[in-house]
C-alpha cells in the first residue's frame, strides 16, 4: 500500500490493510488521498502510485455527482469533523474506466494535530442492490397481483400490525394508502366491523385477523363493514395463520369477500316471497298493509315503514298502517290524514312518482318530523306510490338507519312490491263493491217493487237496437206483460205504440239514440192488448264508449181519464156560466148607453157611467172569449171561409193599432212581401191579428220597437206572420205553457200588466180551427216572437172536431 503519511506507521497495520478484501481509502478534510490499499486499487483501477496525492472526488466521484462532494468536503474542511458522527453511506461512485456502481462506505474520522483524516473502508454492493431490486419488484408483483383479486386481502405480523392491506380491502373499508400500523385490539373499531344484524359492533377479539392471528382457521365468518361515509358492505371472511415449518407463528391473513350482491339479491327474493305470503293471508285492507310493512321492513333490515291510503272520495290520504323496529323511539307522522301535496305522503299522491332521500340530514325537501326522525337514528327514508294503472291508489314510506343512495334494484323491488299491494287492494275493493253492490241491489229492488212505476235500463247498440239490460218487476203493471229479457225494447215499442202517437215516440227515440235526455207521453196498445197512456223519461249515459240508457215508465192512463174529465166539466161550466153571463152584461151595456145620453148628468155621474160602460165591454170581451173557446173545443165555431188578401188584412190590423203604438212611443214597421191570397176566415183572422198586436203592443215598454211580418215557406206554400216586438218577454222554461188558458207569464204578473190569459188561447185555437200552427219563440235580443202559419189550401178546411187534451 502506498502511503504519503507517516513513514513509522505500523507495518503490521500495513500489512493488514494490504490483505483485506475491502477497499480502504484515507484523505485529509481537503480530500487528497493520504492511503489507497490494492483492494481499492482493484475496485476503481487507480494503482496507489497515481491516487496518492489526488483529489479522492477527482478519483471516484462521478461527474454530475462531483460538486455535492466537493461541497461535502468543504464543509469538513471549514467547520472540522465535530458535526460529522461515524455512520455508513451508501454512495453512487465511478471507477477509471467510467463505470458507475453502487458503493457502501464505512467512514470513520480521525483527528490530528495537522487536521482531521477521513479512513473509509468501501465495498461494492452491486450485488446487493440488484438483490434489492428484484425483491422490490416481486414485492410490486405480488403487491399488483394482490390489488388485481377481487378479493380482500389483509395480513399482520406476529405483533398484530397489520402489513398488508390490498385494493379490494381498501375499498370494502373505505380507506386510501398504506395500512395501519396499529395492533389488532382496534381492529373493529377501526375498520368499523359489525355483527351480521349490521348493529351490533365486532368485540377485538372476534375479528377474523385476530382469531386467525391467535392459531385458529376462521371459515365464512359473515360480517357487516359500515364506514362512516358510504353503503354498508356485507363480507365472507376466512382466516390463516401463518406458521413456519418450525412452528413458529409470523402472523395471520384473512381473505374478505363481498357478498353484499347476493345478499340483497337473496334479501330481494326474501322480501318478495314475504310479501306475497302476507297479502295471500290478509283478510282486509288494513291487515294487508300492517302485514306488508312488516315483511319489508324486517326482509330489508329497515326500522319503519308506514302506508297511507286514499280513501273512498279521494280527498285525502289516509294512514292505514305503521309498522317500526322495537326500540326505535320514532313513530312517523302522527298525522292521520294528509292532503294532495301535503308531506312526504301527499307529495308523492300528487305527482306519482318515487322520493327517495339518501341522507336526511342534508335533506333540503321537508320531512315529517325529521327532528325526531335524526334524533332516532333514522337516516334514509324512500316513498312510493302504490298504483292501480295511471291512479294511484296509496303510498308506502320506509326508512332506514343507514345512510342509502337510490338503487336501482331496490326500487324495482319495492315497485314489486308496490304492484302486489296494488292488485290485491284492487281485488279487496272489487270484492267489497260486489258485496256493497249486492246489498244496494237488493235494497234498490225493495224499493222499487213498492212502486208501481218500471224501472229500467237499456243499452243501445251501435246498430241502434235498445237492449234491455235491467227491468224492474212493475213492468207487467206498465205494458200488460212481462218484457223478455235481453229484449230490443225500442223494436218492441216501435210495434206496440198507437199509430198517433208514433211520430211523437219516434222522436224520443231519436233523442235517445243521440244521448240526449228525453221523455214523451204516448199510448201503448200493452202485450195484453190494453191502451195505456204512458209516460216515458229516460237519461243516456256512456262506460267505456258504450251508450246505456236509464229511464223510468208510469202509466198515466187514469191521469188522461181524468183530464179529459175535468177539461168537460170545465168547458160546460165556462159555456153555462158565459151564456148566462152575456144577457145580464148586455143589458147592463144598454141601460148605461141609454144613461149616458140622458141630459142633466153631473160631470161625477157621467164619470160612473163611464167606467160602467168600459168594464161592462171588458167582461163582454171576456165572456165572448170563453164562448169562443168552448165552441171551438166543442166544434161548434163558425168558421166562414173565402178567398182573403192575407196581406191587406195584416195591413189594416197594423193601421187600426199604430195610434195605441203612438201613445207608447213605440216604433212600428212591417216587412210584408205580396202573398197569394188565403182561404180563411177574415173576421177570426182579424181577431188573431187583433189579438197579437195589443199584446206587443201591451207589454212593449215605452220607446220599443213592433215589427209585423209577411212571408211564405216554399216547401208547402204556407202563409207566415210574425209579429215580434222588444217587449218583457217570457222565460224559456214558461213557452210550452204561453197558449194554456188563463196562463200569464211570470214578466208580466211582476210587471204588473193586466190580463185575462185567455187571448192566446184564442189564437191558437182559431188558428188550428184553420189547419195553420201558432207558436211563440224568444227574439234574439229581447222580446218575443210569435209565429202563424196558415196552410195554403184551395178550399176551406173542414169543420174540426174537438182536439184531444193530450194534444192542446
Amino acid at each position: 500500500m502506498g502511503t504519503v503519511g507517516d513513514l513509522g506507521d505500523a507495518e503490521a497495520l500495513q500489512a493488514i490493510l494490504e490483505r483485506a478484501r475491502d477497499a480502504f481509502i484515507s484523505f485529509d478534510a481537503a480530500g487528497t488521498v493520504r492511503a489507497w490499499n490494492a483492494a481499492a486499487e482493484r475496485l476503481f483501477g487507480w494503482p496507489a502510485a497515481e491516487a496518492l496525492g489526488r483529489s479522492v472526488t477527482a478519483l471516484i466521484a462521478p461527474p454530475s455527482l462531483r460538486h455535492r462532494y466537493d461541497e461535502g468536503l468543504a464543509h469538513l474542511h471549514e467547520h472540522g469533523a465535530s458535526d460529522l458522527p461515524d455512520h455508513r453511506l451508501e454512495l453512487t461512485v465511478v471507477d477509471r474506466a467510467g463505470r458507475e456502481f453502487p458503493i457502501e462506505m464505512a467512514l470513520q474520522v480521525d483527528d490530528r494535530r495537522g487536521g482531521p483524516l477521513l479512513h473509509a473502508f468501501v465495498h461494492d454492493i452491486s450485488d446487493r442492490r440488484e438483490a434489492r431490486r428484484q425483491l422490490e419488484e416481486e414485492r410490486t408483483f405480488l403487491r399488483a397481483l394482490l390489488d388485481s383479486l377481487q378479493v380482500g386481502v389483509m395480513a399482520c405480523d406476529g405483533d398484530g400490525r397489520l402489513t398488508l392491506f390490498n385494493r379490494a380491502a381498501r375499498e370494502l373499508h373505505r380507506v386510501t394508502g398504506d395500512p395501519p400500523g396499529g395492533g389488532d385490539g382496534d381492529w373493529p373499531q377501526d375498520r368499523n366491523l359489525f355483527a351480521p344484524d349490521g348493529r351490533t359492533p365486532l368485540r377485538p377479539e372476534q375479528a377474523p385477523l385476530a382469531r386467525a392471528r391467535g392459531g385458529e382457521n376462521v371459515d365464512g365468518q359473515h360480517l357487516v363493514i359500515r364506514p362512516p361515509e358510504g353503503e354498508p358492505r356485507r363480507c365472507m371472511v376466512n382466516g390463516r395463520p401463518i406458521t413456519t415449518p418450525d412452528g413458529r407463528r409470523l402472523g395471520a391473513v384473512s381473505a374478505l369477500h363481498d357478498i353484499t350482491d347476493q345478499h340483497r339479491a337473496q334479501v330481494l327474493r326474501d322480501a318478495q316471497h314475504a310479501v306475497a305470503q302476507a297479502l295471500a293471508g290478509a283478510v282486509c285492507s288494513e291487515q294487508a298493509a300492517a302485514r306488508v310493512l312488516t315483511a319489508v321492513t324486517r326482509a330489508l333490515d329497515w326500522s319503519y315503514g308506514e302506508y297511507w291510503q286514499i280513501d273512498a272520495d279521494r280527498s285525502v290520504l289516509v294512514r292505514v298502517g305503521a309498522w317500526h323496529r322495537p326500540g326505535l323511539a320514532f313513530t312517523g307522522d302522527l298525522a292521520e290524514t294528509v292532503r294532495r301535496g301535503q308531506g312526504l305522503p301527499g307529495r308523492v299522491w300528487a305527482t306519482g312518482r318515487t322520493v327517495w332521500m339518501s341522507d336526511l340530514r342534508t335533506e333540503t325537501r321537508p320531512f315529517p318530523r325529521r327532528p325526531d326522525a335524526l334524533e332516532a337514528g333514522l337516516r334514509s327514508a324512500v316513498a312510493l306510490p302504490v298504483r292501480s294503472g295511471d291512479q294511484v291508489l296509496g303510498v308506502l314510506v320506509f326508512c332506514s338507519e343507514a345512510v342509502q343512495g337510490p338503487d336501482d334494484d331496490l326500487v324495482a323491488l319495492l315497485d314489486g312490491v308496490c304492484a302486489h299491494v296494488g292488485r290485491f287492494m284492487e281485488r279487496r275493493r272489487a270484492e267489497e263493491l260486489a258485496l256493497a253492490l249486492a246489498a244496494s241491489r237488493r235494497h234498490f229492488d225493495q224499493v222499487v217493487s213498492q212502486i208501481d212505476d218500471n224501472v229500467w235500463t237499456i243499452e243501445i247498440t251501435p246498430d241502434g237496437r235498445a237492449r234491455s239490460v235491467y227491468q224492474s218487476q212493475n213492468a207487467a203493471g206498465v205494458f200488460g206483460g212481462r218484457v223478455p229479457e235481453g229484449a230490443d225494447i225500442s223494436g218492441l215499442l216501435l210495434r206496440h205504440v198507437h199509430p198517433e202517437d208514433l211520430p211523437a215516440y219516434t222522436a224520443f227515440d231519436e233523442k235517445v239514440n243521440a244521448g240526449i235526455p228525453a221523455q214523451v207521453e204516448c199510448r201503448v196498445i200493452g202485450l195484453d192488448g190494453a191502451v195505456r197512456w204512458i209516460w216515458i223519461r229516460s237519461t243516456p249515459r256512456r262506460e267505456d264508449g258504450r251508450l246505456f240508457a236509464d229511464g223510468i215508465s208510469t202509466d198515466v192512463t187514469e191521469r188522461h181519464r181524468l183530464a179529459e174529465e175535468h177539461d168537460r166539466m170545465k168547458d160546460e161550466l165556462v159555456a153555462l156560466v158565459s151564456h148566462e153571463l152575456r144577457n145580464p152584461v148586455g143589458a147592463i151595456r144598454g141601460y148605461v148607453e141609454m144613461l149616458v145620453d140622458t141630459p142633466g148628468l153631473t160631470g161625477t155621474q157621467r164619470m160612473f157611467a163611464d167606467v160602467i160602460d168600459r168594464t161592462s165591454a171588458h167582461l163582454l170581451n171576456l165572456v165572448d172569449d170563453l164562448l169562443d173557446l168552448a165552441r171551438l173545443d166543442a166544434g161548434h165555431i163558425a168558421i166562414d171561409p173565402r178567398p182573403v188578401s192575407l196581406t191587406r188584412l195584416v195591413r189594416q190590423a197594423v193601421d187600426d193599432h199604430r195610434a195605441a203604438a203612438a201613445a207608447r212611443h213605440l216604433t212600428v214597421t212591417t216587412d210584408l212581401a205580396p202573398h197569394p191570397p188565403v182561404h180563411a176566415d177574415p173576421v177570426r183572422l182579424r181577431q188573431v191579428l187583433d189579438n197579437l198586436l195589443s199584446n206587443a203592443v201591451k207589454y212593449t215598454p215605452d220607446g220599443g220597437a213592433v215589427t209585423v211580418g209577411l212571408g211564405g215557406d216554399d216547401a208547402d206554400r204556407a202563409a207566415v206572420v210574425t209579429v215580434a216586438d222588444t217587449g218583457i218577454g217570457v222565460p224559456a222554461e214558461e213557452y210550452p205553457q204561453l197558449f194554456g188558458r188563463f196562463f200569464r207569464a211570470s214578466t208580466a204578473q211582476e210587471a204588473g200588466i193586466k190580463g185575462t190569459g185567455l187571448g192566446l188561447a184564442v189564437t191558437r185555437a182559431i188558428v188550428e180551427a184553420h189547419g195553420g200552427t201558432a207558436a211563440a219563440a224568444p227574439r234574439e235580443g229581447g222580446g218575443t216572437v210569435f209565429t202563424v202559419r196558415l196552410p195554403a189550401a184551395s178550399s176551406p178546411p173542414g169543420p174540426r172536431g174537438r182536439p184531444h187534451p193530450a194534444h192542446r
